[in-house]
């Protein structure tokens, strides 16, 4: 199958030290990992089952996922205005469905962040200026995602990473899924000061905001994606989900006007067929496509920042296997 060689030729032809990845159809779950944990200093072997960074994986399985069970429960609407919940956040015209298909126009940067506490960087988060932009552009971000899980916190009086664990990853049955894993358990993300990145997570906002993170932060296996995938795709019944298949469902299609469009959360993609697919990718290495129309999924998880940050190659072979997935039967 040309998707499974192209998936695996990111080992053969070294583009990133360890993948791992599963291509469903319908019932049929196709698995596999393959590589090795670091090339530098030295090689090093996976651990069994390992853990992998999901960097903004975790918008879509943690912050996105418990908006739509609060939307569910009427607690929350798409178009609840953020200053509702947050009001050092003063533009009254930037709804939670701004925040999630990413049209906020909310400007990003933020002078000596790295630099900043917890404290101070969520304070100047809430006072970041709306652009031109606004209900004009798509622009992703991690803004809109840790400020949706700020809404999160003051609903649920917890952080939000706590509410993730609590409302999607134990009904889920996502066992390995956690904000807190063993680092031996874990794929090396990077080197940083001659220093391997394992079991912390790369992303620094996300080191910074600890368990207030809504858009990074989650650590997870293989086996975790598939069962997410296959609740996803109405494969899996649990008794208690944290959203019914008609939201999921509902997922499929813009939630914005401006082109090309978002779903909610999710980016979206098109099949052969020119029906949507949900789409996303997480820094680290990872990205994953959801198609309920043909019942199919793709996952790939990689350590793609080892040893460097800037691997352009790994992009390149990441929208080559989309588009393989996307045009298959």
């Amino acid at each position: 199958m040309y998707l499974l060689d192209k998936i695996q030729a990111l080992i053969e032809q070294q583009v990133v030290p360890v993948v791992s990845y599963a291509y469903l159809n319908h019932e049929q779950v196709l698995q596999d990992t393959m590589g090795v944990n670091t090339w530098k200093p030295s090689i090093t072997q996976l651990p069994a089952d390992p853990l992998y960074d999901l960097a903004s994986l975790t918008k879509v399985i943690g912050t996105t996922t418990v908006l739509l069970h609060l939307i569910e429960q009427k607690k929350l609407s798409y178009d609840t205005p953020i200053c509702q919940w947050l009001p050092q956040f003063s533009d009254s015209r930037v709804t939670l469905r701004h925040l999630m298909t990413h049209t906020s126009g909310i400007k990003g940067y933020i002078k000596n962040r790295d630099q900043l506490s917890k404290e101070d960087l969520l304070l100047q988060i809430l006072q970041l200026p709306v652009t031109a932009d606004f209900n004009r552009v798509i622009k992703y971000t991690d803004t809109g995602p840790i400020l949706a899980g700020l809404i999160i916190e003051k609903i649920y009086q917890q952080p939000v990473q706590q509410v993730i664990e609590q409302v999607i990853l134990k009904p889920l049955g996502l066992l390995e899924a956690t904000f807190n894993p063993k680092p031996q358990r874990c794929v090396v993300t990077t080197t940083r000061q001659g220093q391997n990145l394992q079991g912390v997570v790369h992303d620094p906002k996300a080191q910074q905001l600890g368990e207030d993170c809504g858009s990074a932060g989650m650590f997870a296996s293989l086996t975790d994606l598939v069962r997410f995938s296959q609740f996803m795709l109405g494969q899996l019944k649990i008794q208690q989900p944290p959203i019914s298949f008609i939201t999921v469902k509902s997922l499929y299609k813009s939630f914005t006007p401006v082109a090309p469009g978002r779903s909610f959360g999710w980016d979206l993609r098109w099949n052969s067929q020119h029906q949507p697919v949900l789409y996303h990718t997480g820094y680290t290495g990872n990205f994953w496509g959801l198609d309920w129309y043909r019942q199919q999924a793709v996952i790939v998880l990689s350590n793609r920042v080892h040893p460097f940050n800037d691997n352009q190659r790994f992009l390149a072979y990441r929208e080559a296997i989309m588009e393989l997935f996307l045009k298959m039967d």
